[in-house]
């Protein structure tokens, strides 16, 4: 059995303000290092094969001060990156607001709805629940960590779940946070969501 423990990136600027999508250079900001620190604590007593990251310097930065305590490599993952946001990257929310229709379709329809020049969520979805079966292959047993973004964690849950990805605001996945889903020979199961604080011990979860 693989255990994937979920981290999405830490706090930074953009957060509340607007899409920061894969804009070049967003990094943590100071709140976002503490919480970084916070991960070497929380998951002091797991023992972590493997650690992986999307592209973007934000969720390598999360794992860093783990990857060094632990020494270990981090990976980078394209599986993992955050939603190509096209046009809307880089884009604050009150200008968003004014796309009207588009922009309440990818709020309320996102089995649906594509950003401007941008990807779907179920392309988001395909290309990171395809990496975890990759990843269960790769390592049959023992904690892999993988640092992403909110969407694409919820986009994994919801698939786990058998939600439909019309319904990820319904649950939330916030910076820093720490969710967790088992894996196995053709089954997959979700045992935390959202951990933001307090350490979290190998085997929380439902049932034990």
């Amino acid at each position: 059995m693989t255990t994937f423990l979920l981290v999405r990136h830490g706090a930074h600027d953009w957060l509340g303000r607007g899409i920061a999508g894969r804009l070049p250079g967003v990094s943590l900001n100071a709140h976002g290092w503490l919480q970084a620190e916070a991960l070497v604590r929380r998951l002091d007593g797991w023992d972590i094969a493997a650690i992986y990251s999307s592209p973007q310097p934000r969720a390598q930065e999360t794992v860093a001060p783990l990857a060094g305590r632990r020494r270990l490599p981090v990976r980078v993952l394209d599986a993992f990156d955050e939603i190509d946001f096209g046009e809307w990257a880089g884009r604050d929310f009150e200008a968003l607001a004014r796309e009207g229709q588009r922009w309440r379709d990818w709020c309320e329809h996102r089995s649906q709805a594509r950003p401007p020049g941008g990807e779907t969520l179920p392309q988001v979805r395909q290309r990171a629940v395809e990496a975890l079966e990759q990843l269960r292959q790769r390592h049959p047993a023992g904690a892999v960590l993988i640092a992403s973004h909110g969407d694409v964690i919820k986009a994994v849950l919801a698939t786990v779940l058998h939600m439909s990805l019309d319904d990820l605001e319904r649950f939330e996945v916030a910076p820093g946070s720490l969710s967790i889903v088992e894996a196995g020979q053709g089954w997959l199961q979700v045992r935390l969501v959202n951990a933001t604080g307090g350490d979290v011990e190998p085997g929380q979860g439902p049932g034990t």
